[in-house]
């Protein structure tokens, strides 16, 4: 009547439950942390292309030595 060989262990169903939601929220982070990182470079270079970074930051230096060293 009860057939040993078709006995199913529910502890290693709830453990591989588990280990699949713990893959997926490790996933979720990774996955996550790289759009993050991609928008937050695409922000920096935005910021760096952008002419008033240019004309405040070296530029504006570069000419004032220039300026300076022609007199």
């Amino acid at each position: 009547m009860n057939d040993p060989r078709h006995s199913s262990n529910s502890a290693s169903r709830v453990g591989a439950l588990i280990v699949v939601a713990v893959l997926i929220v490790i996933a979720t982070l990774v996955y996550n942390a790289l759009k993050g990182k991609r928008e937050y470079d695409r922000e920096l270079a935005a910021e760096a292309s952008s002419p008033a970074v240019a004309a405040s930051g070296t530029g504006a230096a570069s000419a004032a030595l220039a300026a300076s060293a022609s007199q």
